[in-house]
Formats: C-alpha cells, sequence, structure tokens
C-alpha cells in the first residue's frame, strides 16, 4: 500500500515528558515564544469578549509576576490564567482583592488554578511568611 499524499503529524509538548531520542530525531523543533500581554491580552479577548479590562489587567499582572518567581516547578500557562480569570469571574471576586498587591498574602486569590502542585504552592507559602516576618521586623 501507498499512501498518495505524504501524511503530517503535528504533536505539541510543553516540556512536560521526555521523548526519546529515536523519536526526536524525526522531529521538526519549532520554539514558539511565551505569549506577551498584547498576544495574551488578545486570546483572553477571543475567549472572554467583553470582559473588564481592569481585571485583566490587575490579574495580568499577577500572573505574569508568579511566572517570575525563581524556584517555580511549573510556571502557569496560558490555559491557567484563562481558567483562573474564569474562577474570578465565576466567584464575582471584588476587583480589590486583585488591587492590593500585599507581600505579606503572596499567594493569589484562587491560586488553584495558577499553581499545580504542592512544591509551588508551598513556595509562595514561604515567601508569604518570610515577607510577614520581614514586616513586622520592620
Amino acid at each position: 500500500m501507498r499512501a498518495v499524499e505524504r501524511p503530517i503529524v503535528v504533536i505539541t509538548s510543553n516540556n512536560e515528558k521526555e521523548l526519546p531520542d529515536a523519536f526526536l530525531r524525526r522531529c521538526f523543533f519549532h520554539y514558539i515564544k511565551f505569549p506577551d500581554r498584547d498576544t495574551m491580552q488578545a486570546i483572553i479577548d477571543v475567549h472572554f469578549p467583553g470582559i473588564q479590562k481592569l481585571l485583566v489587567s490587575r490579574a495580568m499582572d499577577i500572573f505574569y509576576d508568579v511566572r517570575e518567581v525563581p524556584g517555580l516547578k511549573k510556571k502557569p500557562s496560558t490555559s491557567e490564567l484563562l481558567d483562573w480569570l474564569k474562577l474570578l469571574l465565576h466567584e464575582d471576586m471584588p476587583l480589590e482583592v486583585l488591587q492590593n498587591r500585599d507581600p505579606t498574602k503572596a499567594i493569589p486569590p484562587l491560586h488553584g488554578a495558577l499553581l499545580k502542585n504542592e512544591q509551588d504552592v508551598m513556595l509562595f507559602e514561604r515567601l508569604a511568611f518570610m515577607a510577614k516576618r520581614q514586616q513586622n521586623k520592620g
């Protein structure tokens, strides 16, 4: 049997699993840069047309700050941001909760949508504890 057209296979990976070398030799690697704020805003607008811009702006501030925390085992991705926004909207989270960026409360509200493993939650709890200790010393 012969194929009339050569098949195309698309496999995506977010680096969660190692693939065997024999498989990788047959792959074409293409890196896609993580979305910047403007691109992320466009993605959000598709999923949540008419969403409050200030809510999105504050949520993205927190989201990108979380991604920059050194030592995170798994940085939150676009899908986690979309899930988190859905939760914030569903819970009717007051904007003030996102605006008050108290370092002693380093864990974002409804963090279970952003932080996907216990190690990362513990890291944020330690950061909040250290910030609280520093604040009490000052």
